[in-house]
């Protein structure tokens, strides 16, 4: 068979149930392949949402997919999106035609490998066809068991070389033991949250499948429970659960973590959004804990660094505590701030509305009541982005999808349709500003034809927001990012979508039409919003590295 069906076939072989793309002439008979192996594709109307598509799918399962796309403006079409899921590690195959050096005439040509290298994704290739199965497979391995982001370029002339192929050449990955943990390493975790009179325990993405271990040694610690911003969920339902750490925190979530004492952060970056730029650590003793040596102090510098996995190292230093003889930060006190303090639904303010617009607190609380609770929020980047963040409430784990490593607007629409995919049994709700829908519109098609129960909330301000605040002190002249109104639901509506364009409380009735009905298509509520600024854009702006 050709080399281009022997890499098909050996992705699906080795687990790859998923694939997202573009097909052109440079991915054709890969992506054939996959598909006659039984892996399912979702064919996307653009590069960058099959791949923010993927990510999602990858996030919410842990499983490798794969985006599959033509050589040349195919990839680079799709190269946002693959930043993105370099910096958020997630674990992708990106299969991808490429044109030989021998032919850089071609239309199609650019260096690939150097253009993948600079985005910090991994770059495989397969070298010829008697490697292909071997290379295939390595670029699989490497996505699974490092946790990476892999381009995998496929040649042109190569693709079209005959070779032998059976199930029984593909390799298998090297087997590696986990890390675990060293008793050095758990005993100063022990150490530290018993000599803390106010331990803060906090879960990141590397956490999400240690709730049960860290809960454990939260109880016996005495410590309160958060996670950083993209780990939202992971405690959702926990007494003691203070939400997440950082931009998007209450007031009283912000005086209580910068109350505590010790802080030990698993499989967290403690970067600066979720430190506040290091003023949220102030005084406190901090752990990082974490299966990456670089990763720990590379944002703020910890006392001290444990390396190791967060289930095994939460456990060994539960089994290490000494009998609290106190409740630590558990008091009666801090549980009703806790109650009182945690929701942004429940935090006063002023309305802004107008008679044409609806605030977008009011306007995100109001379809947080009516939305089915079996959700996964998707916020998208921008001005905006603390309502859909914060005032949608979040079932768990699998509620929460962010992808804003690389803080580009316009991923969250191919993203929220990935995450429909992965889950079914769930409404995806992304939240958007009208730039970034503007910009990804296109996968609205996508969304229609997979009957999927996507509902995109978009806060129009008919502005890129976050720069008509940031600019507006200096200049009178916002021409450059406002924009006359448009009409986001008519738009919709000529995809195949529902839609409803709100200015009132009263015209999200026709979200509710839709929630009891069948669900068969997406909607798109349409926020006519003030031009407001949010109370993130000071501190986002200042934490601009």
């Amino acid at each position: 068979m050709r080399v281009a069906e022997a890499v098909g076939r050996t992705l699906v072989s080795l687990g790859v149930g998923q694939v997202f793309g573009v097909v052109g002439s440079g991915n054709f008979w890969a992506t054939r392949a996959m598909t006659d192996q039984g892996a399912r594709y979702v064919a996307a109307r653009h590069e960058h949402g099959a791949t923010m598509m993927a990510d999602a799918y990858s996030r919410m399962t842990g499983e490798v997919s794969v985006v599959s796309l033509h050589q040349g403006c195919g990839l680079t079409n799709a190269m946002t999106a693959i930043t993105e899921a370099a910096k958020s590690r997630t674990p992708i195959v990106v299969v991808t035609g490429d044109t030989p050096p021998t032919t850089k005439t071609s239309n199609f040509w650019i260096d690939q490998e150097s253009a993948i290298t600079a985005l910090g994704a991994e770059v495989e290739r397969v070298h010829k066809g008697s490697t292909a199965v071997a290379d295939t497979a390595r670029a699989f391995h490497r996505a699974a068991g490092e946790r990476r982001t892999v381009v995998l370029n496929m040649a042109l002339d190569v693709q079209e070389r005959e070779i032998d192929f059976s199930p029984e050449s593909i390799p298998a990955a090297v087997p590696v033991a986990p890390s675990g943990t060293s008793e050095d390493g758990a005993e100063v975790v022990a150490r530290v949250l018993s000599e803390a009179r106010r331990p803060l325990i906090v879960g990141g993405r590397g956490a999400r499948y240690a709730r049960e271990e860290i809960e454990a040694l939260a109880e016996a610690s005495g410590a309160l429970l958060a996670t950083s911003g993209v780990a939202r969920g992971l405690f959702a339902g926990n007494p003691w659960y203070l939400d997440t750490m950082g931009g998007f925190s209450p007031p009283d979530v912000v005086d209580l973590i910068t109350d505590a004492d010790a802080v030990v952060a698993f499989g967290a970056s403690l970067n600066t959004w979720t430190t506040r730029d290091g003023t949220l650590l102030a005084g406190s003793r901090v752990v990082q804990v974490d299966v990456e040596r670089e990763a720990i102090g590379r944002h703020a510098k910890p006392d001290h660094g444990v390396l190791g996995e967060a289930a095994p190292v939460a456990a060994a230093a539960t089994g290490r505590l000494s009998a609290r003889p106190d409740e630590g930060y558990r008091t009666p006190e801090v549980r009703d701030r806790i109650v009182s303090g945690v929701r942004w639904q429940d935090q006063p303010f002023e309305d802004m509305g107008t008679d044409t617009t609806i605030d977008p607190r009011t306007a995100t609380i109001a379809l947080d009541e009516m939305l089915p609770d079996n959700r996964i929020v998707v916020p998208d980047g921008g001005n905006f982005n603390g309502y859909p963040a914060m005032f949608f409430s979040i079932p768990d784990a699998d509620g929460y999808c962010l992808p804003l490593a690389f803080q580009s607007i316009g991923l969250a629409i191919g993203a929220a349709v990935g995450a429909a995919v992965a889950r079914r049994d769930r409404i995806a709700i992304a939240g958007v500003g009208d730039g970034g829908f503007m910009m990804s519109l296109t996968e609205l098609d996508t969304a229609v034809r997979e009957s999927l129960p996507v509902v995109i909330v978009v806060y129009n301000d008919a502005a890129y927001g976050a720069e008509v605040h940031h600019f507006a002190p200096e200049t009178d002249d916002l021409a450059t990012v406002t924009f006359p109104e448009t009409d986001v639901a008519a738009v919709a509506r000529g995809f195949g979508c529902a839609a409803v364009t709100v200015r009132s409380v009263e015209d999200l009735a026709g979200v509710r039409g839709w929630v009891d009905g069948e669900r068969r298509a997406p909607l798109v509520v349409d926020l006519k919003i003030p031009q407001f600024p949010s109370w993130m854009i000071e501190h986002s702006f200042s934490a601009e590295k």
